[in-house]
This record gives structure tokens, sequence and C-alpha cells, in this order.
């Protein structure tokens, strides 16, 4: 059983209602990131057995991919609106090169997405 902290069950009831929450060190932001990522790990499994059952065909795995591109690309949009926030307010350099680095990640693991994506059909025939 997974005990909640204050300050985590602050953060769930606040992303209910849509707000987010800023952190003003370091160590809570790295404490942050720990748990964001223990979180997604603990469903890898689930994750794996998931796909071995359900993506028997490449057009099973397609629309798994559609998801994930759509997701990934209306973060790439997010962090873009960020970037140009970060920009225009003349925050730190080191920021807005990560942002820079994000962004540009994020556009090309879309388009990674879109090709995988293409490769679950069948080839069409063309010169009819």
């Amino acid at each position: 059983m997974t005990t909640i902290t204050r300050r985590g069950l602050y953060e769930r009831v606040a992303s209910l209602f849509g707000r987010r929450i800023a952190y003003d060190s370091t160590t809570a932001v790295n404490e942050r990131l720990g748990q964001q990522t223990a979180a997604a790990y603990s469903l890898q499994t689930w994750h794996q057995q998931q796909a071995t059952v359900r993506n028997t065909s490449a057009l099973a795995v397609q629309p798994g991919l559609l998801d994930a591109r759509d997701r990934i690309l209306t973060e790439a949009l997010f962090l873009e609106g960020h970037l140009a926030g970060a920009r225009a307010n003349g925050l730190r350099p080191e920021l807005i090169e990560a942002l820079e680095r994000a962004v540009d990640h994020s556009h090309e693991l879309a388009g990674l997405l879109a090709t995988a994506a293409r490769t679950t059909t069948e080839p069409e025939i063309t010169g009819r």
C-alpha cells in the first residue's frame, strides 16, 4: 500500500482541478521527478503484459502509436507556448535552451511515431 504525504495529497487534489504546483527548491523538484519516474515504472510490467496480449498484429499496434503521437504532439505545442513565454519574459538562457531541446525532441518523437504508425498498414498499390 502506498502512503501519501500531505504535499502528495495536495498535488492530487490540485491536479483534479487543473492546477499545477511550483516547487521552490531543486530538492523538491528532484523528489517530484523521482515520484513521477517511480509511478511510471510501476506500470511498466502491466503495460508489457497488456501489449503482449493485445498487440498480435501490426494493425493492433497502430491505435496505441496514434494515441501516443497525439499526446506527444499536444505536449510539444504546450511546451512551445512555455518556450515563447520564457523568451518573451527574458527568463534564464539555461531554461530557454532546455525548453528548446525538449520541444525539438518532442517534435522528433512525434515524427518517429508517425513513421511507425505508417508501417502498420499494408503498402498501397500504385500505378493503376
